[in-house]
């Protein structure tokens, strides 16, 4: 077994929890740093006055000196790493926007101590030069971070309408960090209320010296294989477009890019918390098939995604669908939508997205297969027709339109029927799953079959973890041949498939919603009665919080029960085991269990839970 070690962004199940058992999917063992290392949190005191709540103080952040030292203690042992430069420098991505007195000396030099725990990866290379290096690298979102330092949801808002107003632009490094407040006239945006802004400018400095310091010093050099940077909560204008626009013309130059990209070296798009997953899948294409590029495809049901751009994303879908096969070690050799889009579609139509946006109303009944016939035609071997005749490995289905969730149920059949590996991402959720396109994947047998899925976030969360999961699977299903390899990987793979269903439809799309209830009419001060559940450790009284913790054990275990009974992950269903010589063989699955004191409320917000529901197969 392949051991790699991995800096994560913070604890959030979707960089932690999620990313292990990913790598145990693929056979690869992830090392991580103690958990008290890279504990994230929001402010964890409060001042009040009666039911007013004055302020919030006190986050916690990581500790990038162990960090440090985790790195090389664990170096000589590991097959490779992969690392969080926010983690490894900040103590995370909330430690990564913690607003600033001042930006740093003058470039290199602007922070030693920074350049001193960024150097860790020089000292790796040098030492180990033939085990990959991938990096991970941010560029600052444009809103401060709710409810951390003393920031609350005024600031966010503020700061989010101010820096995603248009800015001057510039080229060179020095007048972008000096003309952040510049309108495109070269007038000085105005004052702030809620956050202070210059500090904000501070952090923002200081951040983008050490994306520099990262392109520039390490990743320029040769000291990193490939890197990751992920542009978190951004926008098609404001206060990111010339840092967007710097990284990509140093990729040019420095890395042998073309339009800012090189996907052998580094890659930049938005997304955050889906690195972790597609860094992990393309180190498993890399240590288990030798690098060896994956062949994709992908199929849009409904607007294709180049009409579509998020609100919180400056790159279209389908670009960004591109550029995480990019990561993942892939290349797309083909794209197409069903049915081609309507005139009058496009960026401003915004079908399929938002960010965290609730999503009501009942589910469509929908015509269960029958199960029986095809369980008894699947579980016979058979060839992988499909990629032999399109020169295909994997396929991403992309749902952009509810109204073509049955054209895409059609697909998903026919690749099972000639064995094509199949991602699925669920993109008419805004923020979570959409309900009928959740409950249509699950009345088909075949979405236990596949190899990713996402609805989770914005669409770069959603590709990020679909195509990850998808290209580690099959990177593990193509070369491992022992048993009891093939069998552990196969529990942790149909455990992670299980929870995506299980989070990203029956939490965040329909048991938040009584999360969400019963904290804002429990709320203990008057004046953020309606956010209190984004700090409910602070906002509900002691009992009121045990209670929410009760509340969602007990929802979790009914829905865990509803989801173990859906065709797509009932007992005896099968799911893909191996593919040798172009045979697949598959195993059946048996039993689901979710632990009752499992889930909680991570980070004390209805927002993100941790949730590890374990799954086992019958290995046929």
């Amino acid at each position: 077994m392949k051991t790699v070690l991995y800096v994560p962004l913070d604890d959030r199940p979707a960089n932690l929890d999620d990313v292990i058992v990913q790598g145990k999917a693929a056979g690869i063992h992830i090392v991580t740093p103690n958990l008290k290392d890279i504990k994230n949190r929001l402010d964890t005191e409060k001042t009040t006055d009666d039911t007013l709540l004055l302020g919030t103080s006190t986050p916690v952040y990581g500790k990038p000196s162990n960090i440090h030292t985790f790195i090389l203690k664990h170096a000589p042992k590991v097959d490779g790493f992969i690392i969080s430069s926010d983690m490894l420098a900040y103590g995370g991505l909330i430690g990564s926007r913690e607003l600033r007195e001042d930006g740093g000396g003058d470039y290199p030099e602007y922070d030693e101590e920074t350049t001193r725990l960024l150097d860790v990866i020089r000292v790796i290379k040098l030492k180990y030069p033939r085990k990959p290096v991938y990096v991970m690298d941010t560029i600052m979102r444009l809103a401060t971070t709710s409810f951390a330092d003393g920031l609350a949801l005024d600031a966010y808002n503020e700061s989010r309408a101010l820096m995603q107003q248009p800015r001057q632009t510039y080229t060179a490094f020095e007048d972008i960090i000096e003309g952040y407040n510049l309108s495109p006239d070269g007038v000085e945006y105005g004052a702030t209320t809620y956050f202070d802004k210059e500090k904000y400018y501070n952090t923002r400095q200081h951040k983008f010296k050490t994306n520099l310091y990262i392109l520039d010093q390490l990743a320029r050099t040769g000291y990193i294989d490939f890197l990751a940077v992920g542009v978190d909560d951004a926008n098609t204008q404001g206060v990111q477009i010339n840092e967007i626009k710097y990284v990509e013309a140093r990729i040019n130059e420095w890395l042998g890019g073309t339009d800012g990209q090189n996907p052998d070296r580094a890659i930049i798009l938005p997304d955050a918390d889906g690195l972790g997953h597609a860094l992990v899948a393309r180190m498993a294409n890399q240590l288990l098939r030798g690098g060896s590029k994956t062949r994709y495809a992908v199929k849009y049901y409904g607007p294709h995604g180049s009409t579509i751009v998020n609100t919180y994303e400056y790159m279209d879908v389908h670009e960004n669908v591109v550029r995480h096969v990019d990561i993942v070690g892939g290349v797309l050799v083909a794209d197409s939508a069903y049915p081609e889009p309507e005139v009058g579609t496009g960026a401003n139509s915004e079908p399929a997205m938002g960010n965290e946006q609730m999503v009501a109303g009942s589910t469509e009944e929908v015509a269960l297969f029958d199960i029986t016939s095809e369980l008894d035609r699947m579980t016979k071997r058979h060839p992988s027709q499909a990629g032999a005749v399109t020169g295909i490995d994997i396929e991403i289905i992309a749902i952009t339109a509810l109204e073509q969730v049955q054209a895409a149920l059609e697909r998903l059949t026919l690749n099972s029927e000639q064995g094509l590996p199949t991602v699925l991402i669920d993109f008419v959720g805004k923020g979570p799953a959409n309900v009928d396109v959740a409950e249509a994947l699950l009345n088909s047998p075949y979405t236990g079959w596949v190899l990713g899925y996402s609805a989770w976030n914005t669409p770069g969360n959603k590709i990020g973890m679909a195509v990850g999961m998808g290209q580690s699977r099959y990177a593990l299903i193509t070369t491992e041949t022992h048993v009891h390899m093939l069998r552990d990987a196969m529990n942790a793979h149909a455990s992670l498939l299980f929870k995506r269903f299980l989070k990203d439809y029956y939490y965040k799309a329909v048991a938040i919603a009584d999360i969400r209830t019963y904290s804002r009419a429990h709320a203990l001060y008057t004046n953020v009665a309606t956010l209190s559940d984004q700090n409910m450790l602070l906002f509900n009284s002691e009992e009121g919080y045990a209670h929410l913790q009760t509340l969602l054990r007990d929802l979790m275990q009914t829905y865990t029960t509803a989801l173990a009974n859906k065709t797509a992950f009932q007992t005896g269903n099968v799911a893909i085991k191996q593919i040798c010589d172009d045979e697949l063989s598959y195993a059946t699955y048996g039993s689901a269990l979710l632990e009752y004191g499992n889930p909680d409320f991570i980070w004390g917000r209805a927002f993100e839970i941790t949730l590890n529901p374990q799954v086992n197969f019958n290995i046929v």
